[in-house]
């Protein structure tokens, strides 16, 4: 039976999703949001996590080959650990997964990872829960154990693979396919432009005609161009239909697989990673909250979710007020704090005189990406401005930005009110 353990007097700040979003909008709280309310000892902010870690998500791409590749104490960071500097009762943190969104009554049921199932009324209800990954390497699907088991299974037959399949050229999976390149063919000599019989055949399959859309042609072309250093073939126009067995690449990463392409053509692959884009992680919350590609359907200027009722917000991939991107999310996350705080200083009686206007939130569309291609290369742009691959390597593909998450996850980032 499914228990409300919700005291009568505590108000609870309800975070769904403990990565970017919602580590990073729970440390603002705490720090600059609940120390300034009326009666802040009766608030709680709650973090709901199917994993008790937070990683550096953008880092699967290298880190799915070894344990080697990163200091893992940096790329898994445990999340109680983090919150334990803030007064006793202020932060609680609930490993489970939210089952159902009841926003009329205003509670959400969670599947505790102990099995028992707890009903959680909310003041205020921040979702953060993200997006899957089609493949279980190249995400926190479903917790770190379960990333784990699956990077050690990929690993163990990497050594026989003759054939790799990447579906999709995107960042993740042109990353990728970049990363096992150069581990397991090397890489070029400087006068060729191509590497000669690579030990592994990998292919990327897009279905755009060029990899990389959110950059320029050019940017595109150059990074075709690094890919064929490190024996990787790019096949454009193309989509997957169908793939034998079924499951080959999402439920299991070592099945042999064959893929049938929208064309006819067959691809037989040792190894396939499909990494088509991201699934939104809303299939708890009622389909009259959601846009019609299962997002949030999200104020794009307050990141209120209007339609859910009073104080309730959602900010990063499961949100529909930008594009997906780390950098979008931590622009945001002030915006948010910022109109989180006046909604409850409303909700406790204050003038509205007193509390200011909303602050807006304005999408950076300019083209940003960055896409290392290997440990040495890589190529991008930020801000419309196009990078040297020195830059994007020094920015980006020394560590996929680990050097910036220790501050991230301890909320340093977030030590001053923006």
């Amino acid at each position: 039976m499914a228990q409300n353990t919700t005291p009568a007097s505590q108000k609870n700040i309800v975070i769904l999703g403990g990565s970017y979003g919602g580590v990073s909008t729970a440390h603002y709280l705490l720090k600059h949001v609940v120390t300034h309310l009326p009666e802040k000892e009766s608030f709680q902010v709650i973090i709901v996590s199917a994993s008790l870690t937070a990683m550096c998500r953008p880092a699967c791409p290298r880190a799915l080959i070894s344990d080697d590749m990163f200091p893992q104490e940096k790329l898994f960071v445990n999340i109680p650990k983090v919150f334990e500097q803030y007064p006793k009762g202020s932060f609680r943190f609930i490993h489970g997964t939210a089952t159902e969104l009841h926003h009329t009554n205003r509670s959400v049921s969670i599947k505790l990872a102990i099995g028992d199932t707890e009903v959680i009324d909310f003041h205020a209800l921040v979702i953060a829960t993200g997006a899957s990954t089609p493949s279980p390497l190249l995400g926190l699907n479903q917790g770190d154990e379960f990333l784990r088991t699956n990077w050690a299974a990929f690993r163990k037959v990497l050594p026989t693979a003759k054939s790799i399949v990447i579906a999709g050229g995107g960042p993740a999976g042109i990353e990728t396919a970049g990363e096992l390149g150069e581990f397991l063919n090397g890489r070029a000599g400087w006068f060729s432009s191509k590497l000669a019989n690579p030990k592994v055949l990998i292919t990327v399959v897009s279905s755009d005609s060029k990899i990389l859309p959110a950059l320029r042609p050019a940017i595109a072309n150059k990074a075709e161009e690094y890919l064929a250093k490190v024996g990787v073939t790019i096949i454009k126009n193309a989509r997957v239909k169908s793939v034998t067995p079924h499951g080959a690449g999402t439920d299991t990463t070592t099945t042999k697989a064959t893929l049938t392409l929208e064309n006819g053509e067959t691809l037989d692959a040792d190894l396939y990673i499909p990494a088509t884009g991201t699934k939104p992680n809303t299939s708890f919350i009622h389909e009259t909250l959601l846009t019609a590609d299962g997002r949030v359907d999200t104020n794009t200027s307050t990141l209120r979710v209007d339609k859910a009722g009073p104080r309730v917000y959602a900010v990063g991939d499961v949100a529909s007020y930008s594009r997906p991107a780390v950098h979008l999310i931590l622009s945001a996350i002030p915006v948010l704090c910022a109109n989180i705080k006046r909604d409850l200083l409303l909700a406790s009686g204050k003038e509205e005189s007193s509390v200011g206007e909303d602050r807006i939130f304005k999408e950076d569309t300019r083209e940003t990406q960055m896409v290392p291609i290997g440990k040495s290369k890589g190529v991008g742009a930020a801000m419309g401005y196009r990078l040297p691959s020195f830059l994007v390597w020094l920015i980006k593909g020394r560590d996929y930005w680990l050097w910036t998450t220790g501050d991230l996850w301890s909320g340093k980032q977030w030590s001053k009110e923006m």
